[in-house]
């Protein structure tokens, strides 16, 4: 018995090994910031906002699916062909890079503070007799947590980094998926959600925007060409490509959905919205149990440090894609930029910010650079001297094109929203 059970764990092992460089697309996608926005709005509207989570997963595994037939075929990096490949290409390389940056360690803050936060919560949770709120405590952990991510980041290895992030994904997927059916809405009302709608009230354009900055992130598709290269796929791993863009959209949407389903069954109906993260606990509590509750925290904590592991590595990843489009992890420039973004995360910590509301801001500033990430790969895609006759067809330009569109409406309702905050 106990080696058929080895069997089987080692087997998920390998099947959650085998995704590959999705494995950091949903570090990337499915972190805190998917987290706050899918449970603050299915504790506001519901499943209302379901259709666009389903429309930027679809556009999501579009764009993984093109980035990925690019690298494999033309055997190029995203950043450098921005560069070489493109007229005026090293200003668009530069706005890529440095708009993904800066959104990516803005994020970094907020998903840091949530993380420290959502332990603090759980120790509540058990021992009430400690503080309701503790800006020492929270501090602590956050600089506790940032220590020991940056500490792993020193070993440089690429399949490190993958195993690392196979455990937090794995644990947070289990941990939401169980939390939904605790508390599981009627199949009615999530149906009811791919109806495309807006919620008529204040803030409903930032959380659509939010949820499109959560999902549709740039640095997904931007990166992970490179991904691909330091894992050394080639043009015999078509297939294997294809399947890891597929699996890696659908997992992003699966857990996205478990989120906002858990939220929706436990606090949507009892009128209870979340504005700070303690929210997530007192009002689940009386309604999921202190076992649904810690079940839901332990899944937004992997959820943070499956985001805060990629988000650390983004800029110099970044950078020596612009510079070689090479899979830079070990080089001492790799560890000042990564030290650097380590000291930008406690910012929201440090402050003793909302850590909810700028964990939106930051996805909702992410989209703006969308429309060229998605641009570029149009025109890549199509250049037959770099495709040949793997350039794309009708269904993948289709494809591209309406995810452009969408990128287009969702910069400028984030903008609307943003204008309006202001």
């Amino acid at each position: 018995m106990s080696e058929q059970k080895d069997s089987f764990f080692q087997k998920i092992w390998l099947w959650m090994l085998s995704i590959g460089p999705g494995i950091f697309c949903i570090g990337y996608t499915v972190g805190t910031g998917s987290v706050t926005a899918m449970a603050k709005a299915g504790s506001q509207f519901g499943m209302q906002l379901l259709w666009v989570l389903v429309l930027s997963c679809t556009f999501s595994w579009i764009m993984m699916e093109a980035y990925g037939r690019y690298a494999i075929i033309s055997g190029n990096t995203s950043i450098y062909s921005f560069k070489t490949k493109i007229k005026r290409g090293k200003t668009i390389a530069i706005l890529v890079v440095a708009g993904i940056i800066i959104a990516q360690w803005n994020s970094l803050s907020g998903i840091l503070g949530l993380s420290a936060n959502a332990i603090y919560e759980v120790v509540l949770l058990f021992f009430p007799g400690l503080p309701a709120e503790s800006y020492w405590a929270v501090l602590g952990l956050a600089i506790t947590l940032i220590c020991i991510m940056y500490s792993l980041l020193w070993v440089g290895q690429y399949s490190f980094f993958e195993q690392v992030l196979v455990i937090f994904v794995t644990i947070m997927g289990i941990s939401f998926i169980v939390s939904m059916f605790v508390v599981l809405p009627q199949p009615v009302q999530i149906a009811s959600g791919l109806i495309p709608s807006v919620p008529e009230v204040d803030g409903g354009k930032l959380l659509v925007a939010a949820f499109v900055g959560t999902t549709m992130a740039a640095p997904t598709f931007v990166v992970r060409p490179l991904l691909m290269k330091g894992k050394g796929w080639n043009q015999n791993h078509t297939k294997e490509q294809s399947k890891d863009a597929l699996l890696s959209a659908s997992l992003m949407l699966i857990i996205n959905i478990a989120i906002m389903a858990a939220a929706t069954g436990a606090l949507y109906a009892e009128g209870k919205t979340i504005e700070k993260v303690m929210d997530m606990v007192y009002t689940l509590e009386p309604v999921a149990g202190k076992f649904a509750v810690a079940l839901f925290m332990t899944g937004a904590l992997s959820a943070g440090l499956s985001s805060i592991f990629p988000i650390l590595m983004v800029a110099p990843l970044l950078i020596a894609d612009y510079q070689a489009g090479e899979l830079d992890t070990s080089s001492r420039r790799f560890k000042i930029l990564t030290g650097v973004a380590s000291l930008v995360g406690l910012t929201v910590p440090v402050l003793g910010a909302n850590p909810i509301f700028a964990q939106i801001l930051t996805q909702v500033a992410a989209v703006f650079v969308l429309p060229l990430v998605i641009g570029c790969i149009l025109y890549l895609i199509n250049r037959k001297d770099l495709m040949g006759t793997y350039r794309a067809g009708w269904k993948m330009n289709l494809g591209l094109s309406a995810a452009f569109g969408f990128s287009i409406v969702i910069s400028y309702t984030a903008a609307v929203a943003l204008i309006e905050l202001l």
